[in-house]
């Protein structure tokens, strides 16, 4: 990631103007309006409240309705595009996008998007996603890639990849800090921690595996989630009924050979040892999210689930997550998402013109600077301040963990009880901030770095050789990076869609049955009774229709490299 040098006067002057001048002139003088969101990658249902609520009024004059089917369920698309109107802005999955643009759902933006300077500092980007759109020769404008990216198709910015293995710097030590060279490794220092650690400081039960179903089958996956997160751990990545391996081969996820067995078994396993929270199997995602919060969570897979127990301070007592290395892993990656993240941003066709004037000011405002720093940074003067030299520093930041009380003067209520629910950005947070020269995401800041240039840091860095996660993968070949690309594949038939749901639930849940099965001769007999089953349902014209599917993809890959 190239880094800008401090910005002149004027330079920031001529950003600050680009922030008005784009896409219209504001809404200040216009009407009140409630502008619906369908949205895909929301976790929350209802009317934007809270500080970001305050944000988006002020700025537009404009209320946000948010439609989740990640909470709704999955009927509440049918049921609403039966009407002819999805949402005023729609969030979707790129395939589906796909068919709502031929069912007529979406609307032609061309005419207003060319005059909107934020959006289209990515017109590369938007423009090669619009014109692989099905029956657009024309290169029309009708989606907007989320989260892109303005390095290349084959960089990789982020310090921690997507998914990997981490633990608690001080759990990890008290066991003596073991190497850990291979699954098995991995399982026993859990354990070993289970022992040091069977309590919070509140006298809560803890575990170092906590699971949770409430995202199984979501993206598009089969299987469980946090099943085929971890099965990039070895390199490979899920591709419906199929899994990829680093050759660009594909086989079938039913095979016992590969990582979702070998990942499953590692969770049975897990539990054989008393190592899994008991309530894996029932509770939601927010419930795990308090729990990592409490101190009850000692092994997680998610990067961004650091947000929720990291800070400065934990940095400094060596209490933070950090990345330990399992020896026989190759890590997956994509790179960064050049050409977005694989969802897209649209308008609604049965907007009016006002109210399409209003989404497409709203939706710039959310691509410039202004906007991304909302998103990502929070409010200036609770999370972040600005320094003399024109740079940030983070404060409160433990504002989203702790759901911080926000002043009443920036909308008031708890912060992330306000936080943007929309939950999906256009400019990812590692794009750099024209305002600072430094990367949006704080712990990208050279302010952040010094503060957290910590023991445990330096420990840890002392320890690895390295500055970062990232650093100490791609020094030791360890990295399987996928490149940036931008390909329409094609949708599921009613046929193969009654097949896929048919194959999902019942992979999900077979594979939560086998995470407690009570031994490995009862879980092989699950994973061959899961298999027979699939098979019944039309499993194997799933995985032809599914290679076939994403060989599309594979192919424009490997012509990026």
């Amino acid at each position: 990631m190239k880094k800008g040098k401090f910005l002149s006067a004027i330079t920031m002057m001529a950003v600050a103007v680009s922030l008005f001048v784009s896409c219209g002139k504001g809404s200040g003088d216009n009407k009140p309006m409630t502008l619906e969101i369908y949205d895909v990658a929301a976790n929350y249902q209802g009317m934007q409240s809270g500080w970001f609520a305050k944000v988006v009024k002020d700025k537009f004059n404009i209320e946000l309705n948010i439609i989740a089917p990640q909470v709704a369920g999955d009927s509440i698309y049918q049921l609403r595009a039966s009407t002819g109107n999805l949402g005023d802005i729609v969030i979707l999955e790129a395939t589906q996008f796909n068919d709502c643009l031929e069912a007529g759902l979406i609307k032609d933006i061309s005419d207003k998007i060319k005059d909107c300077q934020n959006i289209m500092k990515f017109d590369k980007q938007i423009s090669t996603f619009n014109k692989a759109l099905p029956n657009n020769a024309a290169g029309k404008y009708y989606g907007i890639p989320t989260e892109m990216m303005d390095t290349s198709p084959t960089s990789v910015t982020q310090e921690r990849i997507y998914s990997l293995p981490q633990l608690r710097w001080d759990l990890y030590n008290k066991i003596g800090a073991p190497q850990l060279n291979n699954l098995d490794d991995l399982l026993n220092a859990l354990a070993e921690i289970r022992k040091v650690h069977p309590k919070n400081d509140k006298g809560d039960p803890a575990y170092p595996l906590c699971l949770w179903p409430d995202w199984d089958g979501g993206d598009g996956m089969i299987g469980i989630a946090n099943v085929v997160q971890l099965t990039t751990w070895y390199g490979e990545k899920i591709k419906g009924s199929a899994i990829l391996k680093p050759d660009g081969k594909f086989y079938p996820l039913t095979d016992a050979n590969g990582t979702y067995y070998k990942m499953l078994q590692f969770l049975n396993k897990g539990y054989r040892m008393g190592i899994v929270d008991p309530d894996s199997g029932t509770q939601d995602w927010n419930s795990v999210c308090s729990k990592i919060s409490n101190g009850q969570v000692d092994f997680i897979w998610y990067t961004w689930e650091i947000g929720f127990w990291n800070t400065i301070n934990r940095y400094s007592d060596g209490t933070a997550f950090c990345f330990i290395p399992v020896m026989d892993q190759n890590y997956y990656t994509d790179s960064d998402a050049y050409f977005g993240s694989g969802r897209v941003f649209g308008v609604g066709s049965k907007v009016d013109a006002a109210k399409y004037k209003r989404i497409m000011e709203f939706l710039d405002w959310y691509a410039s600077p202004d906007g991304a720093e909302y998103q990502h940074n929070g409010i200036e003067g609770f999370n972040y301040k600005k320094l003399a030299n024109g740079k940030y520093e983070q404060m409160n930041d433990n504002a989203l963990m702790d759901n911080l009380p926000v002043p009443e003067e920036f909308g008031g209520g708890g912060y992330s009880d306000g936080n943007n629910a929309i939950n999906q950005w256009i400019v990812k947070s590692e794009c750099t901030n024209p305002k600072t020269g430094e990367i949006y995401a704080p712990q990208y800041w050279a302010s952040y770095k010094e503060k957290n240039m910590t023991q445990m840091r330096k420990d840890w860095e002392a320890k690895y050789d390295a500055t970062d996660a990232t650093n100490w993968m791609f020094k030791n070949n360890k990295l399987v990076v996928s490149p940036s690309v931008s390909v329409s594949l094609p949708s599921d038939d009613p046929d193969i869609s009654v097949t896929r749901n048919s194959v999902n639930r019942a992979v999900c849940d077979w594979s939560w049955k086998m995470i407690f099965a009570k031994s490995q001769a009862e879980f092989d007999k699950m994973w061959n009774d899961m298999t027979e089953e699939v098979k019944g349902f039309g499993f194997d014209a799933l995985y032809k229709f599914d290679c076939a599917k994403h060989q599309l993809e594979v192919d424009a890959k490997a012509k990026v490299k």
